[in-house]
């Protein structure tokens, strides 16, 4: 048993007018990345957006493939990491101040075989399908979202970016976009 003391911060969720303060915690900066998951309304979009910024910061020489596909990784593991904590920190399942799955999610949709860097257009058709199977999460995305912690959280996200990927495949390669 632990000691109400020796919890900390993390013991109760916050008041919603105390959950809206930024504070300087490096799991508050990332799952609402850099706190666009602050956003007054429509959070996940700004998030989203915030993933695009990131991926503009690629430099056109590095393989563009394999470093989305690693920042897609790297975000998955820290959300599941940090979902328990966000739970506690912002109150409630998967919180919209959580915006780390659909970062992850964008770089999962724009994760491509070989290093050349994806189009303007091919972006923002990526930022469109990413949000649009977010927000629609197809089976089994809706199923995938009930598991606890940050596995519900990152797991409906990834699962709706996979039908973003496979339909931005069809339109890049069988449609030419």
């Amino acid at each position: 048993m632990t000691d109400r003391a020796t919890e900390g911060v993390d013991a109760q969720p916050l008041a919603p007018d105390q959950a809206r303060r930024f504070t300087l915690d490096p799991r508050e900066i990332l799952v609402t990345f850099f706190y666009l998951g602050h956003a007054p309304v429509a959070s996940g979009t700004f998030g989203t957006l915030g993933a695009l910024g990131l991926c503009l910061l690629i430099p056109r020489h590095w393989h563009f493939g394999l470093t989305s596909a690693v920042l897609a990784l790297v975000f998955l593991v820290a959300g599941v990491l940090c979902g328990d904590w966000a739970e506690r920190r912002f109150g409630g399942k998967d919180p919209k101040e959580f915006v780390l799955d659909e970062v992850m999610g964008f770089f999962v949709c724009v994760a491509r075989p070989g290093s050349v860097f994806p189009s303007m257009k091919e972006l923002i058709i990526a930022f469109v399908l990413s949000r649009f199977f977010d927000v629609i999460k197809p089976p089994p995305a809706r199923q995938v979202e009930r598991w606890p912690k940050g596995w519900g959280i990152m797991g409906d996200d990834f699962v709706s970016a996979v039908y973003a990927w496979l339909m931005l495949w069809v339109l890049r390669d069988y449609f030419h976009i």
